[in-house]
């Protein structure tokens, strides 16, 4: 975070970890065929696709604290430390690595952070490579269920975060035309080397 830009960063943080607690405390949709899904998903994805890798996983860090200290901030208004020693441990340990991995992604193009297949990729690969496998092998072990029985209780919520990487991708791509600022500048491996070389005399 840039220390000129700090008290926005923090209330940047501070805005979105809170819009992550409405999502999850908005009543589950119910889409008539299979499982109803909540938005808490798709705050997550959305907080790292608008704000980056370091402040959305700050972000979302902050939103589990609230949760873990016993603000009712979980989906269904559940709070408490146990929520990270149960069978959806693995789902909130999740969150803040896959908003920064979507943020990490978004923000390595970030002259392309309005384009919908970008962000809606980005979105997609946090949420099944992390969210998904995190969630699956925690339940496993908690649940006391076979390695592929966990995955495929899991499956069952690949529709719903499809669905919802579509709507974050649109509403992250609408924010990023109207607030172009709010995206980090990633610093590319050139730029970052051309950096460390000594000025000319």
């Amino acid at each position: 975070m840039n220390p000129r830009s700090r008290p926005l960063d923090v209330a940047l943080i501070a805005g979105f970890a809170a819009l992550i607690a409405v999502c999850a405390l908005l009543p589950d949709i119910k889409t008539g065929a299979g499982v109803p899904f909540s938005l808490q998903t798709f705050g997550v994805l959305l907080v790292g696709a608008c704000l980056g890798p370091v402040r959305g996983f700050l972000a979302v860090t902050l939103y589990l604290a609230g949760g873990a200290i016993g603000l009712p901030i979980f989906s269904g208004g559940a709070a408490g430390l146990g929520h990270f020693t149960g069978p959806t441990a693995g789902y909130l340990v999740a969150f803040p690595l896959a908003a920064a991995l979507c943020g990490y992604l978004v923000s390595r193009n970030r002259e392309r952070a309005s384009d919908f297949t970008l962000v809606f990729t980005a979105g997609l690969l946090s949420s099944f490579l992390l969210i998904h496998t995190l969630g699956a092998l925690n339940l496993a072990w908690r649940a006391d269920m076979s390695i592929k029985a966990a995955f495929i209780y899991d499956a069952q919520f690949f529709p719903g975060d499809v669905l919802k990487n579509v709507a974050m991708a649109l509403v992250a791509t609408s924010v990023h035309r109207a607030f172009g600022w709010l995206m980090p500048r990633s610093t590319a491996p050139a730029e970052r080397s051309a950096a460390l070389e000594p000025s000319a005399a």
